[in-house]
């Protein structure tokens, strides 16, 4: 264990301390010993571990979720699949946002999910607007920078749910959406919202879409383009005259089609505009909510810009993890008594303390 349990021994008054600081304290006075991360023998290069981890089988045992729908705007609802525990109320509860062309279940989300619940925590799994099969459900498209989203969802938990305790997890593209969300609330978070943990965010956009065009990651571009342009299809059939598929025709690369395709139809100039405008680097500075921020050096198309290193690190309220290997939301070590997942272990030990 990462995190000793001893934290939450002892009597009121020393609980009550305890959280006072493990609540609004900056990262700079809270735990910094992490288990680091050792890849697998067989395993050490970022492609390796990417795609491994993409297609290695594994059992996450989750009980039947209950599906809830959450309205974040007049024309758009959300499908969340959530786990609650005994004592809803009090427990941790840990809204978890996967990455593109995924949904609430990927793989990496169950697998996270499972080791939420076995902590004792209540589990939200977002899908993100048109992902899990939800296209009907909004007329628009998603993209990264849908940040009020996510806060309504938070909103409604509180109201409606009456939770006292939340931590935010995004993967890839969703921690880019969780980080777009924490920057914009800074110190201003609401109470109940006490911590995030990223894997692999997309902080800056505009070098990470063109790293995907690199001849050693087209596998992965092509993989995300037919998904994005199926799904893009279905909408054009779903909602008849609002979409025009032949803007399609030519697109080869993630920046093409959010220069022809997300970046029209979401109010961006074009894709230069979308990806600065929703790049959750440009709000690290104002990250003022404790917030774990694990990054690969070997994750293949994913960039991290070095002033936007340099504002993580100034960041009292950022734990930031860069390691040698990992790949992209991979981070397969040697199952040591667990399945080796180190980064879904990592975050939730991280959120455990809140």
């Amino acid at each position: 264990m990462i995190f000793s349990s001893a934290m939450l021994s002892g009597g009121w008054h020393r609980d009550f301390a305890i959280i006072k600081k493990v609540c609004f304290a900056p990262m700079s006075e809270m735990a910094r010993t992490f288990e680091p991360f050792v890849p697998r023998r067989w395993l050490r290069g970022g492609h390796s571990q990417t795609i491994a981890s993409y297609f290695m089988r594994r059992q996450n045992h989750l009980p039947s979720a209950e599906k809830r729908f959450y309205q974040v705007s007049d024309d758009t609802q959300l499908v969340c699949d959530c786990h609650w525990q005994a004592d809803k109320i009090n427990a941790m509860t840990a809204i978890i946002v996967h990455g593109l062309e995924g949904s609430s279940e990927s793989s990496y989300i169950r697998g996270t999910a499972a080791k939420a619940l076995a902590a004792g925590m209540n589990v939200v799994r977002m899908n993100m607007r048109n992902c899990g099969g939800t296209e009907k459900l909004t007329p628009t498209l998603y993209h990264s920078g849908f940040s009020g989203d996510l806060a309504a969802v938070v909103s409604q938990l509180i109201a409606e749910d009456r939770v006292s305790r939340i931590a935010l997890v995004g993967f890839s593209m969703g921690g880019n959406l969780v980080l777009n969300l924490v920057g914009e609330w800074g110190t201003a978070a609401p109470i109940e919202v006490r911590a995030s943990a990223t894997v692999s965010p997309v902080m800056d956009l505009a070098p990470s879409a063109d790293a995907l065009h690199d001849r050693s990651n087209r596998i992965y571009e092509i993989k995300f383009v037919r998904g994005l342009s199926r799904l893009f299809r279905r909408k054009a059939m779903l909602f008849p005259g609002r979409y025009d598929v032949s803007r399609l025709k030519g697109i080869r690369s993630i920046r093409e089609f959010d220069e022809k395709i997300t970046a029209p139809y979401s109010g961006f100039l074009n894709a230069d505009d979308y990806y600065a405008r929703v790049s959750s680097s440009r709000l690290a500075s104002q990250i003022g909510l404790p917030s774990l921020i694990i990054y690969s050096n070997d994750d293949p198309f994913i960039r991290l810009l070095p002033e936007t290193r340099d504002k993580l690190r100034g960041n009292n309220f950022v734990k930031y993890i860069e390691t040698g290997r990992g790949g992209h939301c991979a981070f397969l070590a040697e199952p040591n008594g667990y399945d080796g997942r180190w980064a879904e272990r990592t975050i939730v030990e991280f959120i455990r303390q809140f």
